[in-house]
């Protein structure tokens, strides 16, 4: 069974006990899911367990405006329930932002799992401790002693950082990325994201073709969105 477990590829089952991820495995099954297809909707039971196998997928809520806000992209071994251990309502919506494979269990099953594995415990725990990580740097990033210009860079180094491929121009964000995708990440108008993209460009931090961002160097990027400098 191991060798057409998929649970044993992902780091994020590192350590955790044979037994347990077959039983998660037997217990669970492959969901397919095309671009744009929600997978939780805030406010409805969740009774399974999610983890991202391929594809990517966001993680978001509604302003009292009705407007998305996003506030993780979660790629492969993503751990998706934003709580595990009570049968709560979700809270936030998830949904795939390009075709996706999610792995599904049942929240019973996997408690019981997470009941006779002390390492299945703690790599639910340091999941959900790197959610609470990212949300306090993005609550940082938004008050308003920081630029928009330097949020945008923040937000495109992380996702360069996770989902980045080397190509001769600098490190290419791999996901496609429209002016209204990047707007729902910042929480701003679409005019005010766009102008924001175009500074970023003027400042040699960013390229941007058919959708897609290079971060062409990411010391300066870093050093830009730290510090609001541009390094020569």
């Amino acid at each position: 069974m191991k060798k057409e477990n998929l649970l044993y590829q992902l780091d994020c089952f590192k350590g955790v006990g044979e037994e347990s991820l077959d039983i998660l495995w037997k217990e669970g099954r492959l969901e397919n899911y095309k671009k744009n297809q929600m997978i939780l909707r805030a406010k409805e039971s969740i009774p399974n367990i999610y983890v991202q196998i391929s594809g990517k997928s966001i993680i978001y809520n509604l302003t009292h405006l009705g407007k998305r806000k996003i506030l993780f992209v979660f790629g492969r071994g993503a751990l998706l329930n934003e709580h595990v251990f009570h049968n709560r309502d979700a809270s936030f919506y998830c949904e795939t932002i390009e075709k996706s494979t999610v792995f599904a269990v049942s929240s019973e099953v996997f408690i019981r799992c997470m009941k006779d594995d002390f390492l299945l415990t703690k790599a639910v725990l340091d999941a959900q401790e790197r959610k609470m990580w990212r949300l306090g740097h993005q609550l940082k990033n938004t008050v308003g002693s920081i630029y928009m210009e330097r949020k945008m860079a923040a937000k495109l180094w992380k996702l360069a950082r996770d989902f980045g491929i080397e190509r001769v121009e600098g490190i290419e964000i791999d996901m496609n990325m429209t002016i209204t995708f990047l707007a729902d990440m910042l929480g701003a108008p679409r005019e005010t994201t766009s102008k924001t993209c175009k500074v970023l460009t003027d400042y040699g931090l960013i390229s941007m073709k058919k959708r897609r961002i290079t971060i062409v160097n990411p010391e300066r990027m870093s050093h830009f969105y730290k510090t609001g400098e541009i390094l020569s």
